[in-house]
């Protein structure tokens, strides 16, 4: 029982290792590739691995849930990807996965609008901190912008994509496994973007020499970053539920900075430091007020 749980929590900390060095080896393509080469590539290569390896498993999808899907894979992973990754070419991979961890954050006040549900004080307060450790990153010694307002505003055009996007994914969890969404999810997005891809990146692309570590880096986001991640995570999720699973996110801007500084020689100066751990502080406060309210409820967590 022990090993089993240890090597779940072992599963869902290498998703979220997975995810926090993404945006280092985003950074690394970026210097050959523009964006839209690589979320095309990155979604066409995961949606061949999920349905060559768990064809058979896939849920078939229905027609009446067609429109679903489509809108699901507007907003996660369209949008969401031309947010995040062109948010990147703006701001430090840091600064990128700072913002992106917020969304946990922003989902109450999805709850209230979509769902009718109650925010807690510990909600609102966690709100606030995370808020505020996001203004002590972006912000100089003298409370000018350090980090591109265009950037940010397109990260968190992306963060608004993904709550969009947990809109219609609470309909179709009911109806269909995670695999089998994650698989659609990739394939219409590999589809949405291959007509920008022909349009404004083919002639490009030929012309591109890649060097063997942008190569790696771009497979490497394919099947660890758009494919084991998710299967690991659906894996924790199911084990031992997502309130739990979710805290283990705040490991994400921890990875980013990290492999940043080692591979990217980014500088973390004080401010960063502070700032993520304002926004580490906001998202525990949040997620462990959600695992005690489950707890209370007698809901399984």
């Amino acid at each position: 029982m022990e090993s089993n749980k240890f090597m779940v929590y072992a599963l869902a900390i290498l998703a979220m290792f997975f995810w926090g060095i993404s945006y280092v080896w985003s950074k690394l393509v970026f210097e050959y590739y523009s964006p839209l080469t690589v979320m095309l590539i990155r979604l066409a290569v995961s949606s061949a691995l999920l349905w060559i390896f768990f064809g058979r498993k896939l849920s078939r999808v229905e027609p009446s849930d067609f429109k679903s899907f489509l809108i699901l894979s507007f907003f996660s992973p369209f949008c969401y990807f031309i947010g995040e990754n062109f948010g990147l070419l703006h701001v430090t991979p840091t600064v990128a996965s700072v913002v992106i961890a917020t969304i946990p954050v922003f989902a109450p006040i999805l709850g209230i609008i979509a769902f009718r549900e109650r925010i807690s004080l510990v909600n609102i307060l966690g709100f606030a901190v995370s808020f505020s450790g996001i203004w002590v990153m972006v912000l100089d010694h003298e409370f000018r912008f350090s980090a591109s307002p265009l950037g940010l505003f397109l990260l968190f055009f992306a963060v608004g994509s993904a709550l969009v996007n947990m809109v219609y994914l609470k309909k179709l969890v009911v109806r269909y496994s995670s695999l089998s969404i994650i698989a659609v999810q990739n394939t219409l997005g590999a589809l949405f973007f291959l007509p920008l891809f022909l349009v404004f990146d083919l002639q490009d692309f030929l012309l591109v020499r890649p060097s063997g570590e942008a190569v790696g880096s771009l497979l490497a986001l394919a099947v660890f970053g758009s494919t084991l991640a998710f299967i690991f995570y659906t894996t924790a999720v199911r084990a031992i539920g997502i309130a739990r699973t979710s805290i283990f996110g705040n490991l994400i801007p921890v990875v980013t900075a990290v492999t940043s500084l080692i591979i990217l020689k980014e500088a973390i100066d004080a401010g960063k430091i502070m700032g993520m751990v304002l926004v580490i502080g906001g998202l525990l406060m949040t997620q462990l007020s959600a695992l005690r309210g489950r707890k209370k409820s007698g809901r399984q967590v």
